[in-house]
């Protein structure tokens, strides 16, 4: 008869092993389905994670049903180390996340974000001419400030917008960054994403995201400190829903090793006193 622990491991890995199917099936269908670098930088990872879950759950199915000691023993191994990486992950998570918030601008409805409010860690990142290429890219596929300027706002209705810090990489931290010229460069509203400089505008200014906007909407303020602020914005928030969500996965992990060791005390001792003795 299969004790409870066994039973418990086999039943939590089963549910794992759905988890990998799906997996698995995310990543197949993003290898076919995704039109963009963005899209299919994800694939992998995906994938990954489904051949992980998949070797796991078999892992545990094997150790706790089949009395697989060797297997169970590898199983809980692997599951430790996941435990402490994911660990060291959410710790990591919220310590380079900790630094950095909007400011409010005055008389708008929406905030502004500089660089160097943000960890050195994510300023690097950031700053990386490669990685910021790839960021860029993905930004101008995701059409985040053409999404902007489809709004065919009036001036007075623009300055009160709740802009994302992208567009100010959810529609609100990436369009004030990449979307439109810092506040303090004083251009003259035309549309969304179309600024006019002053007359006899100093290019020594002491903003260079002043000099570096452009109404080119290939280019707007791409290349801004500003949208590399409201970027980190954005993975800063995203970063804290993922790192809580790591907590609650930590927990379920933490309850599915000690079931595991039962199972494999259970398993040893089996082994040890069989029942035809």
């Amino acid at each position: 008869m299969v004790r409870c622990s066994n039973g418990l491991l086999g039943l939590l890995n089963a549910g794992v092993l759905v988890l990998a199917v799906v997996a698995l099936g995310g990543g197949a269908w993003l290898s076919h389905r995704a039109s963009t670098d963005c899209e299919r930088f994800l694939e992998r990872p995906v994938i990954a994670l489904g051949v992980l879950l998949l070797a796991l759950s078999l892992a545990g199915l094997a150790g706790a049903l089949c009395r697989a000691s060797c297997l169970l023993w590898l199983y809980l191994l692997a599951l430790f180390l996941l435990i402490v990486l994911l660990f060291a992950f959410t710790i990591f998570a919220f310590v380079a996340t900790n630094r950095g918030a909007g400011w409010v601008v005055s008389g708008r409805g929406y905030k502004e974000y500089r660089l160097g409010d943000y960890s050195t860690w994510l300023q690097r990142r950031v700053e990386n001419a490669g990685n910021w290429a790839k960021i860029r890219s993905c930004l101008q596929d995701g059409k985040v400030c053409q999404k902007l300027g489809e709004r065919k706002e009036t001036v007075t209705q623009f300055v009160n917008s709740n802009l994302s810090p992208i567009q100010l990489i959810n529609l609100s931290y990436v369009q004030s960054g990449c979307c439109k010229p810092p506040t303090g460069c004083n251009f003259t509203y035309q549309s969304e994403t179309i600024w006019i400089k002053p007359a006899g505008f100093n290019t020594t200014t002491d903003d260079p995201d002043c000099t570096t906007w452009s109404n080119d909407q290939t280019a707007l303020c791409y290349d801004c400190m500003a949208c590399k602020a409201g970027v980190l914005a954005n993975l800063k928030n995203d970063w804290k829903k993922i790192a809580t969500v790591n907590i609650v996965f930590l927990i379920f992990l933490i309850v599915v090793y000690s079931v595991g060791c039962c199972a494999f005390r259970n398993n040893r001792q089996d082994n040890s006193y069989p029942a035809w003795k």
